[in-house]
């Protein structure tokens, strides 16, 4: 899936992932979409969260090899 803005979170523990994602999707226009990898396991449904109470979209969330990706679509 095609970003616009890409965010490594990786290493970083609650809640420090939705703080950058929070500050990095400001950086955004509408509906263009932010990829954010992490290996904090609460991210699902933290960003799931954040994004259907921000008004974005949470368009796809995989993990591999124990990291965590997400496409966030803004709002």
């Amino acid at each position: 899936m095609n970003s616009h803005r890409f965010l490594d979170a990786k290493g970083l523990a609650c809640p420090m992932p939705i703080v950058k994602t929070k500050k990095a999707i400001t950086q955004l226009e509408s509906q263009q979409i932010l990829e954010i990898h992490t290996t904090d396991k609460g991210a699902k449904s933290d960003l799931t969260a954040w994004s259907q109470s921000g008004g974005h979209v949470l368009l796809k969330h995989e993990e591999e090899n124990g990291v965590y990706k997400f496409w966030i679509q803004k709002g």
